[in-house]
């Protein structure tokens, strides 16, 4: 360089022989290093999927500091849906992990403590079970302390996390209209259904009538969404009584999402049904945002994506811009508690992305959403249908 400086004439400069072979061999041991470099780093994410949706920029900046706990923790947000960052114990210098924060800042405690030692992936994987573990405990512990009359609820409202408060309130919604349809097959009380939507309203206006009240911003954001899902929980019912119906097979109840604690011996859970198909709650830590309001359209984009899914198939939602596709899916992600990757396509997609794309999905259970996929270049879009068709 000090050379080509003190004689800037190109034609002098680039006429050394010693110059090219030097290049030459230089952009060999680079590719060496890249390959060996990229070999490092599938090891890495084979240990922990989620690193698969980082850069290899970002990847290595974590890994370099992995020493320092406190020092992954900006990058938190891009392995995890909803999680920023984690509580550290109070201590000096302390490896200990307590807890987890949403971007709401709302605060969830861990079941057991977590201690950040080791191989970044090897805690990262540990605080991800017991984030999944956490919400379980909760949820079972929102269930089992619902109140008895349903419509003193206030209290239990803000006594968990605002997810696992979501999930007990589809899954009661779902065993009481169960109930209802049970007590009409029965032939017991053929008034059972409009009993139920009229008990419905009754909740719904307490709700109301609470959220006028002094309430915090965490609070408010929780009452918001749980609203926005025990009303269609009310337009259900109405649209039932409509097309009366009287048994649990119909197809106007078994089309809806519904929610069931499932009480076997070995492994008692929350599932998902919609149909015939049969989803586990995925405990992905959501933190507490707002819900999509659920149209009828909605209901179709869920019915059709949870068909899809029951067979190991994709979905692809089409419509002019602006109508909701990407949201819809990943609301259903969160209806699932899944984390869901939003990934942009554009024309500068190579078929080695897609593939490091697809690993993660693959190994992690994480659903993505493909944002205008069109966008790719036809000659890499023919690798991405062989590497659809492999999984």
């Amino acid at each position: 360089m000090k050379r080509t400086k003190m004689n800037a004439l190109v034609l002098e400069v680039c006429a050394s022989e010693a110059l090219l072979g030097k290049f030459q061999n230089n952009n060999k041991a680079l590719d060496e290093i890249q390959k060996c470099l990229e070999d490092y780093l599938a090891t890495k994410r084979s240990a922990f999927p989620r690193f698969f949706f980082l850069s290899n920029d970002e990847l290595l900046e974590i890994l370099s500091q992995t020493r320092n706990a406190q020092a992954v923790q900006p990058h938190l947000r891009k392995c995890f849906d909803n999680m920023v960052k984690v509580e550290f114990s109070a201590e000096k210098d302390s490896q200990e992990i307590l807890g987890m924060w949403s971007a709401e800042k709302e605060y969830v405690a861990f079941s057991a403590s977590v201690w950040a030692r080791g191989p970044v992936e090897t805690w990262l994987t540990n605080i991800e079970n017991m984030m999944r573990k956490t919400l379980f405990d909760i949820t079972k512990n929102a269930l089992a302390t619902y109140p008895d009359p349903a419509l003193n609820r206030d209290e239990w409202f803000f006594e968990s996390c605002a997810m696992a408060i979501l999930t007990g309130d589809q899954v009661e919604w779902t065993r009481g209209v169960t109930g209802a349809i049970t007590e009409m097959m029965k032939g017991k009380n053929k008034k059972a259904m409009e009993e139920f939507l009229d008990f419905c309203q009754e909740q719904i206006a307490s709700m109301v009538s609470l959220v006028r009240g002094d309430l915090n911003q965490l609070q408010r954001n929780a009452m918001g969404a749980l609203i926005v899902v025990d009303v269609h929980g009310r337009d259900v019912c109405r649209r039932m009584i409509k097309a009366r119906v009287n048994n649990l097979n119909d197809f106007d109840w078994t089309c809806q999402l519904r929610y069931y604690w499932e009480e076997n011996e070995e492994d008692p859970d929350v599932f998902a049904r919609q149909t015939n198909t049969r989803f586990r709650y995925g405990y992905e830590y959501l933190g507490n945002g707002p819900r999509l309001v659920i149209t009828p359209l909605t209901d179709k984009c869920y019915m059709t994506l949870t068909g899809a899914l029951h067979l190991c198939f994709g979905g692809s939602p089409q419509g002019p811009a602006g109508t909701g596709k990407t949201e819809t899916t990943k609301d259903l992600a969160k209806a699932l508690a899944i984390q869901c990757v939003v990934f942009n396509c554009s024309d500068g997609l190579d078929f080695k992305m897609m593939g490091r794309f697809f690993c993660g999905l693959a190994q992690g259970g994480a659903w993505a959403c493909f944002d205008e996929f069109n966008r790719i270049d036809i000659e890499v879009l023919s690798v991405i249908a062989q590497q659809m068709l492999t999984i």
